[in-house]
């Protein structure tokens, strides 16, 4: 590095100096601290990428243009200031700055980009200054330690993951200038307790103090958090809406909901209680995926479909009614749920999914009602304690049937209807006969 020095840790760049270039100092973990001089002008990328030993930075006051990853890794920094000239800040400009506390940005930043701080766990408080129109995906991402954020009032547009994984994040305001919010944007953010829209907001609203965010053209509940109360309004709960809630304990809701969106709320771990009223026609895949708390669940008469894994890992659930206007369960529905010991499959279902009951070494009895014509890939694979299929249908043929369905059920009996030749026609079957004996039901 001929341009560069650095003596006794500092790093010394040449006064007149208007470039930083790419990789300048990359690597440098001698590198203790610098002071950017007057003369530059532009920082390129990963200018300080890595320099874990840089505690201090000077960041001249025209500088107007710092680059991707320019400090990407810089573990040991603690602040930093963003002067007013600086206009641009590429991606994943401060990513993974563990140890940084302070940052305050110039006020002639227009964008936060993608990942710009993400993984900066040292981070408490930011304010977002007005100046800045765009929050782009993942920029907050895993700020695990942030407590307070600020955003500006010229925000337009806050980008998908903004603020993932930011566990300490209490509290949050969206202001009146805020047009298009991304999926997911408070995705993890487990101790969420307060959410508001300022009343000026003209594409989103927190009616009637229900700390959420709803899209008003639409009426959809697009974020929740511990406390929300939903209002007799919204119309969906979006995807994701309350995915990796923790705090969530229960919830209400109302009979003007129609539908829930994939993941609603998928991984709420709390969750002991919810109730589902018969307005709601569709809940998307995954909804309570991971809500280890729930124990037992009254699915809505208007439901015709239970997707893939809605209650895939609910290790909790003991009870379940399905109604019989269900007509499909999806591929890995029940996956993993340990604690149901039975379940009564209705004559309206005729499609069970891949691996619907795989892992639920706890079932012990399932009954299968008589229209069903097509059973998924193992869907008993590792339920080794299942003693009982009843299965209602009479002419094994009308099922068309993946391998494997005696994966984990083998050693189960299966009982099937008790007229002529239906017993034989069981066992003529190579994926029904390998079953511990196939029976005739007892007539009631």
């Amino acid at each position: 590095m001929a341009k560069y020095e650095i003596k006794d840790g500092v790093g010394i760049i040449p006064e007149r100096t208007k470039v930083i270039k790419e990789e300048a100092f990359k690597y440098c973990n001698e590198l203790t601290s610098i002071i950017i001089p007057a003369s530059v002008t532009e920082i390129r990328g990963w200018a300080f990428y890595g320099c874990t030993g840089l505690t201090s930075i000077t960041v001249g006051n025209s500088v107007t243009e710092i680059g991707n990853s320019s400090f990407k890794g810089c573990t040991a920094l603690t602040s930093i200031t963003i002067p007013d000239s600086v206009k641009e800040m590429g991606h994943s400009s401060f990513n993974d700055c563990t140890s940084l506390t302070s940052i305050t940005i110039g006020n002639s930043v227009t964008k936060i980009e993608n990942y710009a701080f993400k993984g900066c766990t040292g981070l408490k408080s930011i304010v977002i200054p007005d100046s800045v129109t765009e929050i782009r995906g993942w920029a907050f991402s895993k700020c695990t330690g942030l407590t307070s954020i600020t955003i500006g009032n010229s925000v337009a547009k806050i980008g998908k993951y903004a603020f993932d994984g930011c566990t300490g994040l209490t509290n949050i305001n969206i202001p009146d200038s805020v047009t298009e919010i991304g999926s997911n944007v408070f995705h993890g953010c487990t101790w969420l307790t307060g959410i508001s829209v300022s009343k000026g907001n003209k594409y989103y609203d927190s009616r009637d103090n229900c700390n959420a965010i709803i899209e008003t053209k639409t009426n959809i509940l697009i974020q929740g958090c511990a406390t929300t109360l939903i209002s007799d309004s919204v119309t969906e709960i979006g995807d994701y809406a309350f995915g990796t809630c923790t705090g969530l304990t229960n919830i209400n809701i109302p009979e003007s909901v129609k539908e829930i969106g994939e993941r609603a709320f998928e991984g709420c771990t709390g969750l002991t209680s919810i109730t589902i009223p018969d307005s709601v026609t569709e809940i998307g895949d995954y909804v309570f995926h991971g809500c280890t708390g729930l124990t037992n669940i009254n699915l809505p008469d208007l439901v015709k479909e239970i997707g893939k894994g809605v209650f895939e890992g609910c290790t909790g659930l003991t009870s379940i009614t399905i109604p019989d206007s269900v007509v499909e369960i999806g591929d890995y529905t029940f996956e993993g749920c340990i604690g149901l010991t039975s379940i009564a499959i209705p004559n309206s279902v005729t499609e069970i999914g891949d691996y619907a009951f795989e892992d639920c070494t706890g079932l012990s009895s399932i009954v299968i009602g008589n229209s069903v014509t097509k059973i998924g890939d193992s869907i008993f694979n590792g339920c080794n304690n299942l003693e009982s299929i009843y299965c209602r249908v009479e002419d094994p043929t009308q099922i068309e049937i993946e391998s494997g369905v005696e994966i984990g059920g083998h050693q189960a009996t299966l009982y099937v209807p008790a007229g002529k030749g239906v017993v034989a026609a069981y066992k003529k079957k190579a994926v029904w006969k390998k079953f511990a004996a196939i029976k005739p039901m007892e007539e009631k």
